[in-house]
């Protein structure tokens, strides 16, 4: 596996962002949340970017971003909706390691609350559970290694990932 980065990718609610900011301080690597890249060039919250140029105008930002991110040693969490992105997959696949956080459908509902203010990008009249069929074949595709984190901790989830990857 390419250990230079680690991509985390999964269904927003999985932990990426949690589990990332964890897994870097172990590792000494820096981490970046795609997210919040986007938001910072946007100067805008998830939700309302989604609200100005809808999901597929999300989709096209999100894998302009991803695609532009250069990193070295880091840890990078990044959107639910990643894995839309072919290019930024293929980009992320050439830098680094991608590890798939995989939780139940059942878990993700208890974690996440309301989608539309969590800035969950939803087709009309999409819900979660068709959502969640819709991704996790590609994040199965795209992904290095999968960590079931059905019934783990924060800690158990990096230690995991830190055995499988280094």
């Amino acid at each position: 596996m390419n250990k230079d980065n680690i991509i985390l990718i999964g269904m927003p609610g999985a932990g990426k962002s949690t589990v990332g900011v964890v897994l870097a301080k172990k590792l000494g690597y820096a981490f970046v949340d795609s997210d919040l890249v986007i938001q910072s060039k946007e100067g805008k919250l998830l939700h309302e970017i989604i609200s100005e140029r809808g999901v597929e105008g999300f989709w096209q930002l999100e894998e302009a971003v991803n695609v532009s991110i250069e990193a070295h040693r880091c840890v990078i969490a990044t959107g639910g909706s990643a894995v839309y992105g072919s290019e930024a997959m293929e980009h992320f696949k050439q830098i680094g390691s991608i590890v798939y956080l995989k939780l139940s459908c059942d878990a993700i509902a208890d974690r996440l609350g309301d989608l539309n203010e969590r800035g969950v990008t939803l087709k009309d009249g999409q819900g979660l559970p068709e959502l969640y069929a819709e991704r996790v074949p590609l994040y199965e595709k795209y992904a290095d290694l999968t960590i079931d984190c059905e019934a783990l901790a924060i800690r158990e989830i990096v230690g995991q990932i830190y055995d499988k990857v280094m």
